[in-house]
C-alpha cells in the first residue's frame, strides 16, 4: 500500500510515495524476530519473510551446491586436472571492478594450490572480453587451459577460434546470454537460458560471486582427489570474501539472497584488513572505521576502477594480488592519479553530451549523445550521469577511427540487455551485452541514425513518448525528536544496503531549516527544527547549483519537507545522529 495523494513535484523533480506495510504483517514479525517496530515495517515493504537469513545472512545457508549450475561440474573437474598436472593456465578478465575482483579470486586460489597463471586485462582501446590476438598470444606462451571471467558468454569467434588451436576454454560470466552460447568446454553463467532456475537469486550474482562458486566447486574436487594429502595446504576459502563482496557492490547488483551473504560476511573479512592492496587502499582514502556497502562502491571501488577507465587496465588486479607494502602504495598512488584525471575527462564529456541533449528538440523519451574521440573510459559515467539528470534511458557514444563505441544506462521500466540483443539481432550493432539497467555496445559510424531510431522506438513503446516524473520511495515518516543514536541503531540492522535493498528513506514533515552554510564544493549543511523546539542536525551533498539547494540557502519562514536517510555522526568522538537530505518540498 502507499499513499501518493499529493501529486506535488519536490525541488528535486520528483513525487514522493509514502508507503504504507500490512500492520499484521509488521506485528507478526515482531512478536516471531523481536524487531524494532520500524525494522518490521521496512522488512515488510520490502517483502521480507525469511529474517533469519535476511538479518543474519550466511554463506553455509544461502550458497546452493555449485553443482546446480549448469557446466559448474565439468568447469570444476577441467581446473582441477589442469592444477594437479601443472598446466599453463590463462585468464582473460574485464576492465572494471567486478572484472579486476573476479581475476583476482582466481588467481589468488592458484596462488595458495602452488600453481599460477598467467592474466590478460584488455584495456579499452583493445574492447571488451577476449579477442582474437589475446588467444594468439596465449597460444604462443602454451596456455592449454583459458578462463574468461566477467566475459565470453557472447565471445563466439575468438573462443571457438581459441578451441580450434587445442585450447579448453572455460567461461565464467553473469551478462545477459542468447539460446546460443560459444561452442567451448564449458559455460558457467547462471543466466544461461536452459538453466533449471531452482535457486533464482543466483542469476542476481555478479562475476566474482559466480567465480567464488567455481572455486567452492574446485576445491572440492582437489579435496577429493587427495591434492592436499601431499601438497600444500587446504585453503581457507572465507578469505577472499572481501573482494568478492567488493566486486558485488560495485557491479550493482541486487543484494538480496547469496549475494546479501557475500557482502554482509565480505565485510567482516575487509574490516580485518588482510589483503594489503585493499588496506593500502583503504588507508589513502582516509577510510579508518569499518568499511560498509557505501565505502566499497562510492569510495574504494572508484579508485580501482579508475585504472580501467583511464589508465592501465591491469592495475586493479595487481593491487588486489599484490603481496608488497611499497608496491601497494605506489599502485595506489597510481590509482588515485587516475582517478583525478577521470573526473577532469568526465566533466568535460559531460558538459558536451548535456548541451547536445538540451540544444535541440527531442524526438525520444531517451538521452542519446555521442562525440569525436571521447574517452571510452568515461561515456559509462556520462551515460549514468544523464540518466539520473533526465530519468531517461541515456546512450553515450564515442566515435572511432574504426567503429562506434558506446555504453547505455536505464530506468527499471526498460531491459538494456533484452534491448541490446535485439538491436543485434537486427544488425544494427556488431557487438554488445549487459545487464537490465547497463550495457556496452559497438556498431558502425553509418549506423548511428538508425540505431537511434530503433532504441528511440523502442523506449518509447514501453513507456510512452515522454519522460517519467521519478517517484521517491519513502520507508517511514519520521518526527525531528524521533531522530536518535537508537533509531539509527536499529537501522544499521538492515545492512548492507545497496541496489534491491536501498537505505531507508525517511521523511521528516513540517521543518524549518536554519542556519544553512555552504560547505565544502557545492554541499549545504544546516539545522532542521520543528514547532515543538527540537532540532536535529542535517546536510545535503552537491546541491549547490540547484533548487534544493538554492531553497536550503534562503532559509526564512518557509515550512518544509525533507526526505533523506538517518545516520550516526561521531564527529568529535561523540555519539550523535545526522540526517542526510536527499530531496525537498514545500509543505502543501
Amino acid at each position: 500500500m502507499s499513499d501518493n495523494t499529493d501529486n506535488k513535484v519536490s525541488l528535486g523533480g520528483s513525487l514522493w510515495c509514502v508507503n504504507q506495510a500490512d500492520v499484521r504483517l509488521v506485528d507478526g514479525l515482531v512478536q516471531k524476530y523481536n524487531v524494532p517496530v520500524i525494522v518490521a515495517q521496512i522488512m515488510a515493504l520490502r517483502g521480507i519473510d525469511d529474517a533469519d537469513n535476511y538479518l543474519n545472512p550466511k554463506i553455509a545457508s544461502l550458497m546452493p551446491n555449485p553443482s546446480v549450475l549448469k557446466d559448474m561440474d565439468k568447469a570444476a573437474k577441467r581446473l582441477a586436472q589442469a592444477i594437479v598436472n601443472d598446466e599453463r593456465i590463462g585468464i582473460i578478465g574485464d576492465y572494471d571492478v567486478d572484472g579486476a575482483t573476479s581475476t583476482s579470486i582466481m588467481r589468488l586460489f592458484l596462488r595458495a594450490v602452488k600453481r599460477d597463471c598467467l592474466v590478460h586485462i584488455p584495456d579499452r582501446e583493445e574492447g571488451y572480453g577476449p579477442s582474437m590476438q589475446a588467444v594468439d598470444e596465449f597460444k604462443r606462451q602454451g596456455v592449454s587451459l583459458l578462463l574468461t571471467l566477467d566475459c565470453g558468454t557472447m565471445a563466439f569467434e575468438p573462443l571457438e577460434y581459441a578451441s580450434s588451436l587445442g585450447i579448453d576454454v572455460i567461461v565464467l560470466d553473469h551478462h545477459e546470454a542468447e539460446v546460443k552460447l560459444p561452442k567451448v568446454y564449458a559455460v558457467v553463467n547462471p543466466k544461461r537460458l536452459d538453466e533449471e532456475n531452482d535457486y533464482p537469486y543466483l542469476q542476481y550474482m555478479a562475476a566474482c560471486g559466480v567465480v567464488f562458486m567455481t572455486v567452492v566447486a574446485v576445491n572440492r574436487q582437489l579435496r577429493s582427489q587427495g591434492y592436499y594429502n601431499d601438497n600444500p595446504a587446504e585453503p581457507d576459502l572465507r578469505q577472499w570474501l572481501d573482494l568478492v563482496a567488493l566486486g558485488t557492490v560495485c557491479d550493482v547488483v541486487p543484494l538480496k539472497g547469496l549475494n546479501r551473504a557475500y557482502v554482509a560476511q565480505g565485510l567482516k573479512i575487509m574490516a580485518q584488513r588482510r589483503n594489503l592492496g585493499l588496506t593500502a587502499l583503504m588507508d589513502k582514502s582516509g577510510l579508518e572505521r569499518a568499511p560498509t556497502a557505501f565505502h566499497l562502491g562510492f569510495v574504494l571501488g572508484p579508485r580501482i576502477n579508475a585504472c580501467g577507465r583511464v589508465g592501465d587496465a591491469d592495475i586493479g588486479n595487481k593491487l588486489l594480488c599484490c603481496d608488497n607494502q611499497a608496491q601497494a602504495e605506489s599502485l595506489v598512488e597510481k590509482l588515485n592519479e587516475f582517478n583525478v584525471l577521470r573526473k577532469d575527462i568526465e566533466n568535460a564529456v559531460l558538459l558536451d553530451a548535456i548541451e547536445q541533449v538540451e540544444g535541440k528538440p527531442q524526438e525520444y523519451p531517451i538521452a542519446f549523445v555521442y562525440g569525436k574521440d571521447w574517452h571510452q573510459g568515461v561515456i559509462g559515467i556520462v551515460a549514468g550521469k544523464l540518466r539520473e539528470r533526465y530519468n531517461v534511458p541515456a546512450f553515450a557514444m564515442s566515435i572511432e577511427a574504426d567503429e562506434v563505441k558506446g555504453s547505455a544506462r536505464s530506468i527499471p521500466e526498460i531491459d538494456l540487455g533484452a534491448l541490446i540483443i535485439a538491436a543485434k539481432e537486427k544488425g544494427l550493432i556488431t557487438k554488445g551485452g549487459g545487464h537490465t539497467m547497463a550495457a556496452g555496445f559497438s556498431l558502425n559510424e553509418d549506423k548511428i541514425a538508425e540505431f537511434h531510431k530503433f532504441v528511440g522506438e523502442y523506449v518509447k513503446d514501453k513507456i510512452g513518448g515522454d519522460a517519467l516524473i521519478p517517484t521517491k520511495q519513502v520507508d517511514a515518516i519520521l518526527d525531528v525528536g524521533g531522530a536518535s543514536v537508537d533509531l539509527a541503531d536499529c537501522l544499521e540492522q538492515l545492512e548492507p544496503f545497496g541496489q534491491g535493498n536501498p537505505e531507508p528513506i525517511l521523511m521528516i514533515k513540517n521543518v524549518r531549516i536554519i542556519k544553512a552554510t555552504p560547505m565544502g564544493i557545492g554541499h549545504v549543511r544546516c539545522i532542521l527544527t520543528s514547532d515543538n523546539g527540537d532540532s536535529l542536525k542535517a546536510v545535503a551533498f552537491r546541491v549547490g547549483d540547484n533548487q534544493i539547494g538554492q531553497a536550503m540557502l534562503s532559509g526564512g519562514s518557509i515550512k518544509y519537507d525533507v526526505c533523506g536517510v538517518l545516520r550516526h555522526d561521531n564527529w568529535g568522538g561523540k555519539q550523535n545522529v545526522q540526517f542526510i537530505i536527499d530531496d525537498i518540498r514545500e509543505c502543501a
